[in-house]
């Protein structure tokens, strides 16, 4: 799916997490169960949710089985990369760099989270470099 993807309120989100979740197509009662415990809704709160989903475009519903299967049409990592990349942008001005900063100097991450993404680096960097040499 290219072009741009619309962005997911908080409850939409926790929805579109369950879908994502399920490695098959759901029902809108399997959603309201996973739900539970974070949101206390009836229903129809949560097919009106769906509803919005799908014409978001991020859902389809199958009704040809007697009870309706949602599934997802926007894939999770797409969708996570297209956040991802509005947060940097808005908040950022673009620069992971200030995001870090920013976090270490209000201590929202520590030292160990600083050398466990220099380690992930490190591997990206030589998986990348790897490829290059074949």
């Amino acid at each position: 799916m290219s072009g741009i993807i619309k962005k997911l309120g908080e409850a939409e989100l926790e929805i579109m997490q369950v879908i994502w979740s399920s490695e098959n197509p759901v029902t809108s009662n399997y959603i309201l169960k996973e739900l539970q415990g974070r949101r206390k809704w009836q229903l129809s709160t949560l097919m009106t949710s769906l509803a919005r989903l799908s014409d978001k475009g991020f859902v389809c519903c199958d009704r040809s089985t007697g009870s309706n299967l949602y599934t997802a049409i926007v894939p999770e990592n797409e969708y996570k990369a297209g956040a991802s990349r509005s947060f940097l942008e808005k908040l950022y001005n673009n620069s992971i760099q200030n995001m870090i900063a920013t976090l270490y100097s209000d201590k929202a991450i520590k030292h160990s989270d600083v050398e466990e993404l220099r380690k992930f680096l490190d591997e990206i960097e030589e998986e990348h470099s790897g490829k290059e040499e074949k």
